[in-house]
């Protein structure tokens, strides 16, 4: 099939969707006028319970807190998966060589954009730092928190060429991150099962209303998400940066194009 021909195939499907797409959102109660109870039913009881004023936070980490286990593992059992079929014929040994693949053109970075790179980097860990740190009073939380982190990932891999990302963002410590994440959030949830309560049941003080260190078992719960997830989208960013080179031991190392990045 040509590109015109899906082009128009697209535009059917989308002119067959629309009228569907509209009566659902017509259907939508107003926004701020919510229908359903449960959401009432936990704005009542939470935040007297758990001493937090992010809701979402408390639904995702306390309230179905069961369900959200299941979903990090997902994530976990995925990111694990893809990158045993992305090494495939390559192994275990991934290349720590700046090495170039043949026929790409090379664009050499400049110093304003190594240093804008590295700035935004360390603002953005930060930014992520401070959104899992006040995940159950503002909006946000673990997930969000965890994929700023693996962004600051990306901005030093695109100052500081592949040598020096690699560098400071070695495969194995990404795969560190992601199971110890993972693995600390199944231990939160299923140490309450040896005291006789329910899995997640908090355990621990909530401190007071709207404090940084309120929530309880909902604190541990979202930095254990953060840390699996940023280093299950660190992993994915070097699996995926592996299928794009031809490392040989034969050539010498490139970098970006010339020897500066092995040196960096």
């Amino acid at each position: 099939m040509n590109a015109k021909a899906r082009l128009s195939l697209l535009f059917i499907a989308f002119a067959l969707l629309l009228p569907g797409i509209w009566s659902l959102a017509h259907a939508l109660p107003p926004f701020g006028f919510p229908t359903e109870l449960y959401g009432q039913a936990v704005n009542d009881i939470v935040p007297g319970l758990r001493h937090v004023a992010n809701m979402i936070t408390a639904v995702n980490f306390d309230v179905r807190g069961i369900d959200t286990v299941g979903e990090e593992m997902m994530l976990v059992g995925a990111v694990t998966g893809t990158v045993m079929l992305l090494r495939g014929s390559r192994g275990e040994d991934a290349s720590d060589r700046a090495d170039q693949k043949r026929g790409r053109p090379v664009i050499p970075r400049s110093d304003a954009l190594v240093l804008m790179s590295r700035l935004s980097a360390s603002i953005v860990m930060m930014f992520g730092i401070y959104i899992v740190a006040q995940g159950t009073e503002t909006p946000g939380g673990g997930f969000q928190a965890g994929v700023l982190c693996a962004t600051s990932f990306i901005l030093i891999y695109l100052g500081d060429g592949y040598a020096g990302w690699r560098r400071l963002i070695p495969s194995p410590v990404m795969a560190f991150l992601e199971g110890t994440g993972g693995f600390v959030f199944v231990a939160a949830a299923a140490f309450p099962l040896f005291l006789g309560k329910a899995a997640l049941e908090n355990i621990i003080p909530t401190s007071d209303f709207r404090s940084m260190i309120s929530g309880g078992m909902m604190i541990l719960g979202n930095f254990a998400v953060t840390v699996a997830v940023a280093g299950s989208f660190g992993a994915l960013m070097v699996e995926f940066m592996e299928e794009t080179r031809e490392p040989s031991e034969d050539d010498p190392a490139e970098g970006d194009g010339d020897e500066v990045d092995e040196t960096q």
